[in-house]
């Protein structure tokens, strides 16, 4: 699998705004867009609102710097619709709402009429992503779902050309942790964002690896979930559950990684 049609595809477009959160699928459409239409044709939009971890943020502006692209990151008010904040099973349509207007709205302010955002050929057949149709509606480009390109696809293509982070781990918003019905607030993700950076420090400290760290919170209580490897590992370490403790949570317990968990889980 190369890149050609999608830099034929993006050449197309013209001046293009890249609705950027910093994960492979976006970062793909940026680099590709940069081929296609060199970088001076090219912005990155990163939303930044709480319900992005600091560390996405850091990697989002590592990249857009690499490629050489202008980079803006507006704050984004999702938190206060809503339809957001009560965190039922529409959560992402209203989020991505929001973000997507604030992006095309600054992406136009700069002079970049199209927006294109990561959203692959897999996300169109996920039954939990009523956040593709808030771009729909709102008219957005979705390359990678247009030319059929699934993940693997993009992770392809990104090793191909020579990208460090083809194989990053994909890294929903901090919301995604939190079971659906617990409200979401500002208070709600910097505990989850403190959580996980504690269990990442941890497994570093033992010298674990896990590609994928979840804190799932689930009311007061929390779930770390790992690779299955590392979760039968630490299963019974008590430090562990004692780290995410200290993080806010009234208590934690450890379990397999499961993407999209809670997806299929009450709430």
């Amino acid at each position: 699998m190369d890149g050609t049609r999608l830099v034929s595809h993006l050449a197309a477009l013209g001046r293009l705004a890249v609705a950027f959160s910093g994960g492979a699928d976006s970062a793909l459409v940026l680099a590709a867009a940069v081929r296609a239409l060199g970088p001076a044709n090219v912005l990155a939009v990163t939303a930044n609102s709480a319900s992005l971890a600091a560390v996405e943020l850091a990697d989002a502006r590592r990249i857009a710097a690499d490629l050489g692209v202008r980079h803006l990151t507006p704050p984004t008010a999702e938190l206060a619709e809503p339809g957001y904040a009560a965190n039922g099973r529409s959560r992402c349509y209203f989020c991505k709402s929001t973000v997507l207007t604030t992006i095309a709205e600054v992406a136009a302010a700069h002079g970049f009429p199209a927006v294109a955002t990561g959203t692959n050929a897999d996300d169109a057949i996920d039954p939990f992503r009523p956040g593709i149709r808030a771009g729909d509606e709102l008219g957005v480009h979705t390359p990678l779902r247009t030319l059929g390109l699934s993940k693997e696809d993009v992770r392809t293509i990104a090793r191909g050309w020579g990208l460090v982070w083809a194989d990053k781990p994909a890294a929903p918003c901090l919301a995604s942790r939190v079971r659906y019905g617990i409200p979401i607030t500002t208070a709600t993700l910097a505990r989850v964002e403190r959580a996980e950076s504690a269990v990442r420090t941890f497994l570093a400290e033992r010298g674990v690896h896990s590609r994928n760290v979840r804190v799932r919170d689930l009311g007061g209580t929390a779930r770390v979930e790992l690779d299955p490897e590392a979760a039968t590992a630490l299963h019974d370490d008590e430090e562990l559950p004692a780290a995410v403790r200290a993080a806010g949570f009234a208590e934690a317990t450890v379990s397999p990684f499961r993407s999209g968990a809670l997806n299929h889980e009450p709430g």
